[in-house]
């Protein structure tokens, strides 16, 4: 099951107490405060969770799969996770 945006909307109605429309308003402004800060190129640190950063890749050689002619790759800008041990260890005991 993938966790969706309606989702956390229904769960702040239904946990929080929220009205639909609040809770639609805080969840967009989170997701909007997440996003100015990654674009901005600043960490965003959700502590017990884990951590978003912006990376630049370098340009690199690439290889066409079907026909194996090498490609250049252009530069590029990515958003990276990493897990907080908290998560980490949430996640392996249900393994």
């Amino acid at each position: 099951m993938t966790l969706v945006k309606d989702d956390l909307i229904q769960t702040l109605y239904d946990q929080a107490g929220f009205s639909k429309q609040k809770a639609r308003t805080t969840v967009e402004t989170v997701f909007e405060l997440v996003k100015k800060a990654l674009e901005f190129e600043d960490d965003v640190l959700i502590s017990g969770f884990g951590k978003f950063s912006v990376k630049k890749k370098a340009p690199r050689k690439g290889r066409n799969p079907i026909t194996g002619e090498d490609l250049p790759l252009d530069a590029r800008t990515v958003i990276t996770f990493k897990c907080s041990p908290v998560m980490r260890d949430r996640i392996n005991e249900k393994g």
